[in-house]
């Protein structure tokens, strides 16, 4: 069974602003003249490694709301110049928003069991074409 991880996506307002992010990274690269990846380094590596990659994601909390999710698509360990162990999580470039569900902040990544995780957006058709933060406002209103 497949094991995901979470983690903030700091500096990121909306799904349209990750998106926007990850289109600026791919057209840099394109210009560099180099296949894009789309990789987020981390600090620790998963330990659960056969788990995530079985159909794993990464599911990105924006703005206090698990919102969105990127399929997992390998894990590279490496250590850095000054010597620190960390992990380059390959991430499929397509953003899936999420049914948001409220999170707390914390530090670093967790893991995040299927059972536990979010739907996926458009599994929900009445709010899959609305834009973020009016699905919040609707949503906060108790009206999705």
């Amino acid at each position: 069974m497949a094991l995901h991880l979470i983690k903030l996506c700091v500096g990121a307002t909306s799904i349209a602003d990750l998106e926007a992010w990850i289109a600026g990274r791919a057209a840099a690269a394109q210009a560099a003249g180099q296949v894009f990846e789309q990789i987020h380094v981390t600090r620790m590596v998963p330990t659960r490694r056969d788990e995530l990659l079985a159909g794993g994601s990464l599911y990105w909390v924006i703005r206090g709301e698990v919102a969105a999710r990127q399929a997992l698509l390998d894990l590279r360990p490496f250590t850095d110049g000054e010597g620190v162990r960390r992990c380059a999580l390959v991430l499929d470039p397509r953003v899936v928003p999420l049914v948001p569900r409220p999170s707390r902040p914390f530090q670093g990544w967790r893991y995040l069991p299927p059972a536990d995780a979010p739907r996926d957006l458009a599994q929900e058709a009445a709010a899959a074409d609305l834009p973020d933060e009016m699905r919040r406002e609707l949503r906060d209103l108790g009206l999705l």
